[in-house]
């Protein structure tokens, strides 16, 4: 596939929405032309593509846009799916878009006031803190009788979610490993040093309209 060929992926290394898009990319075998930006200042081609201003951006050579994390994931897992993400052996497809739209919406709501307070008016991180915690509790709770979210192996689900709970850990590490979430914690620990993840977060330089273009998986 020639450099012109290739669809071009616009990501921030840090989004957790690019992770996961990133990561079905790279299980798949999609090679990208990576353009690592700042989300403070984005490109001018990329908002061109994307009104929304927003990473994962995936551009095709015929003019294709898929500007949503989700979706970037869906396309890239329907070219090659070798782990079958698509196919948990506890297969009960509208359960895994339920799980997967309560952390893309209340747990989204309440992880930015919690890591971002100042960025609201009038909130309380600690309650957003919480309120976030509930959600962590459902997934030990699923994850005290599984391996992964929906059965004995990786899927969709797992790697749609984690990148989220890891931001939120990370929010302040001693008190969620002082919780009593042990699954969950053990899930997260294994998913954030596995290989894929690990190759997934490898650093690129920002680019620059005219600069090369580095293949992404590399």
């Amino acid at each position: 596939m020639s450099m012109q060929d290739k669809p071009i992926l616009y990501s921030f290394r840090r989004c957790p929405y690019a992770m996961r898009a990133r990561m079905a990319l790279s299980v798949s075998g999609q090679v990208c032309a990576l353009r690592e930006v700042l989300l403070r200042d984005k490109p001018d081609e990329m908002i061109a593509a994307s009104s929304k201003g927003t990473v994962p951006v995936l551009v095709f050579s015929d003019g294709r846009v898929i500007d949503e994390s989700l979706d970037v994931m869906a396309w890239a897992l329907s070219q090659a799916d070798p782990d079958q993400w698509l196919a948990p052996s506890q297969r009960n497809g509208e359960e895994v878009d339920a799980l997967i739209a309560e952390n893309d919406g209340p747990f989204k709501h309440h992880l930015d006031r919690y890591k971002y307070p100042t960025r609201y008016k009038d909130v309380d991180p600690v309650e957003h803190r919480e309120q976030g915690r509930a959600y962590l509790e459902t997934l030990d709770q699923r994850l005290s009788k599984t391996d992964y979210l929906f059965g004995d192996r990786l899927t969709f689900a797992d790697i749609a979610i984690f990148p989220f709970i890891r931001q939120f850990a990370n929010t302040d590490r001693d008190w969620f490993d002082g919780l009593p979430l042990q699954h969950v914690q053990s899930w997260l620990t294994q998913r954030i040093e596995s290989p894929l993840f690990l190759s997934i977060m490898k650093k690129y330089p920002v680019w620059k309209t005219g600069d090369p273009e580095p293949d992404f998986p590399s």
